[in-house]
């Protein structure tokens, strides 16, 4: 009898939390930034509750140029997401570990090899976040003094994502002999070389790291544009998406799924899990109160920073902030974002406080305020009419947002059957239901020579 479909549920750890006031907040971790302890807590609290992963997002730079707004958020430095989940594979067992990193400012071989190591770290458990970066202030850390064009970095992207793929096909499954009476360490039948030779780059490899008990990191993708979506179709296995209505989920999570025919893919090998920002409380009038004492902490400039950044680096200095949001011009940076608060601004006819006020929780994201149950209908209801497979949760603050959910909205998911009691598998594939990837070996080098 086939298993009843259940949600996924990741951690997505935005430091101190998803509110840019999470840091002020009487019960957080201002100096969750330098505080290795604070993740081991907040990856063991993830995996106590079978969560399928762990996420951090990344930035190659600060996240905000100007300075007087910079200075009253947390958002100015953070752990290299690698670096910090590496330490984290020593100290759980099961949870699967994603990381943030961008196709513009990295190169293949580089990227492929440390994800691949945190893959055999972690017995197979790790998932690499691919993204092209948005915003100037990276760029300008790499040689550039603007970011490239979107398609262009879209373009690069996909071949980036092509060669990746072929260096974690550079060993089968079984290569490594190590084999101490014949002295033969691996099988050379069963090493692959790339040899690569593309529009941006030109990759000979092996990669000097073998598989892993998963087949390779699992890839993950976090545009909603139309290059990002179409990137997703071809190479992702899982989705970090923003939609705030039903409705909105349900057009994204149809499309994407529907492009997959065209590579030969199923559709249920690629999980969308859009984020949700939740402030749980025992009654709807609690939750309420939660929510107001970050929000009472939001700075002026930090809020319209914020929003400015959010819409891609739009200019909104000089307009009235109890005014309407002004007619921007298409960024350069994240388009389906920058689109997705153009139209809630109309929509919902707010100001430019008004909308950075409805942003500094969740940045866009669908985010749910009230009791567990009520918050758990809500949940199920864009998983049942086919609008997720699960969620990315961002915690207001931290750890006492996550506390919350799991606390609370977990035992709702499972006493209506929605969520596992306990980890079936121990790799990130096994927890997301995906399969294995079967090596897709070019003519290794061997078979060349004797042929």
């Amino acid at each position: 009898m086939a298993q009843p479909r259940q949600m996924k549920l990741g951690a997505f750890l935005m430091t101190d939390g998803h509110h840019v006031a999470a840091w002020r907040h009487p019960d957080g971790r201002p100096d969750a930034h330098v505080s290795l302890d604070h993740f081991v807590r907040l990856a063991r609290l993830a995996e106590s509750a079978a969560f399928d992963a762990v996420f951090l997002a990344d930035s190659s730079g600060v996240r905000d140029t100007n300075v007087a707004s910079l200075s009253h958020t947390s958002r100015a430095a953070s752990f290299e997401p690698l670096t910090l989940l590496s330490a984290l594979s020593v100290v759980t067992e099961r949870i699967g570990l994603i990381a943030t990193a961008s196709t513009s400012f990295n190169e293949p071989f580089n990227l492929a090899r440390k994800f691949a190591s945190l893959d055999l770290l972690s017995g197979g458990r790790a998932g690499w976040n691919l993204v092209t970066s948005s915003s100037e202030s990276e760029a300008q850390n790499f040689n550039a003094e603007r970011h490239a064009a979107h398609a262009d970095r879209y373009d690069r992207a996909r071949e980036f994502a092509e060669v990746v793929a072929g260096l974690w096909n550079s060993w089968e499954d079984d290569a490594f002999l190590r084999d101490p009476e014949s002295g033969r360490f691996f099988d050379p039948d069963k090493l692959h070389v790339l040899h690569h030779h593309g529009r941006h780059f030109r990759v000979r490899g092996p990669l000097n790291v073998a598989r892993s008990a998963q087949g390779h990191p699992v890839v993950v993708q976090a545009g909603s544009s139309e290059d990002g979506k179409e990137l997703a179709a071809a190479t992702a296995e899982a989705i970090f998406t923003a939609q705030v209505t039903l409705q909105e989920a349900q057009a994204f999570y149809a499309d994407v799924k529907g492009r997959l025919s065209r590579y030969g893919r199923d559709p249920d090998h690629l999980k969308i899990m859009p984020g949700i920002f939740p402030v749980v409380g025992r009654t709807e009038e609690e939750a309420r109160e939660k929510f107001a004492v970050l929000q009472e902490r939001i700075h002026p400039v930090v809020g319209l920073s914020l929003l400015s950044t959010t819409l891609g680096g739009a200019d909104l200095s000089g307009h009235d902030l109890d005014g309407p949001l002004p007619d921007l011009p298409e960024t350069n940076g994240p388009k389906s974002r920058q689109k997705l608060l153009i139209e809630r601004a109309r929509r919902d006819n707010l100001t430019i406080r008004e909308l950075y006020l409805a942003i500094a929780g969740a940045r866009g994201h669908w985010q749910v305020v009230g009791t567990a149950a009520q918050i758990a209908d809500q949940l199920e209801e864009r998983f049942r009419a086919e609008g997720a497979d699960g969620f990315n949760v961002m915690a207001p603050y931290l750890p006492g947002g996550l506390e919350d959910f799991i606390a609370h909205v977990v035992p709702e998911l499972r006493r209506r059957g929605l969520f596992r009691e306990a980890y079936e598998g121990r790799t990130l594939r096994d927890h997301l239901g995906l399969p294995k990837p079967v090596h897709k070996a070019p003519r290794s080098p061997a078979r060349e020579a004797a042929e």
